[in-house]
């Protein structure tokens, strides 16, 4: 019998794949690629837009359980970050310690399922990134502590020039296709992803 595999990728524009004129994003390019492998997915792109991990920890218990039922192969991907480190009325959306402890809560709410931490892409402002970059080191900290997958993109995607250019050439935050298609990549690439074929 077919194992009946559904995947939440919950998060927020990144997981959308906002900026993608393929609309696929990297989630539903890495969906693409297990069944061109004959892996059955069946997934659900959760993400929002400017969702930070405070929207995402609000809503998580509500979403997921409606598209991950008990007689399923039910998996989590979870990625936000970026929204929780802008700059809006002189301060950080979300604190540095409290983003840390809703991606705690997160990871410990989503232990019913096998899931996967994916960290927050570099954006085409050094000063932000720098934001990022602690915030990735922090959810790859969480992650460990209750021996969940992390899969880092801040650092391989930092210094590509040619993403970064992609970034700046679209509307800063956001790059197109081959910027999700290298995401996609790096994640699926990576050892602690699912259906990783060395």
């Amino acid at each position: 019998m077919t194992t009946d595999i559904r995947i939440c990728f919950v998060g927020d524009s990144f997981v959308n794949g906002t900026g993608d004129e393929e609309a696929l994003g990297w989630a539903g390019r890495l969906c693409a690629a297990a069944n061109t492998r004959d892996i059955p997915v069946t997934y659900y792109n959760l993400g929002i837009r400017r969702n930070t991990s405070r929207d995402i920890l609000q809503r998580f218990e509500i979403e997921c359980p409606l598209r991950l039922p008990e007689t399923c192969d039910s998996r989590v991907v979870l990625s936000c970050g970026v929204n929780d480190t802008v700059i809006e009325n002189g301060a950080r959306r979300i604190p540095y310690a409290e983003s840390r402890a809703n991606v705690r809560e997160l990871l410990h709410r989503a232990k019913q399922y096998k899931t996967i931490l994916v960290g927050p892409p570099p954006v085409g402002e050094d000063k932000q990134n720098e934001r990022i970059m602690a915030l990735s080191q922090a959810f790859a900290e969480e992650a460990a502590a209750q021996s969940v997958p992390y899969i880092d993109l801040f650092s391989s995607l930092v210094s590509d020039d040619s993403y970064k250019l992609e970034v700046m050439n679209n509307d800063g935050s956001h790059p197109g296709s081959s910027g999700y298609v290298k995401m996609a990549h790096i994640i699926s690439s990576s050892p602690n992803w699912w259906f990783y074929a060395p």
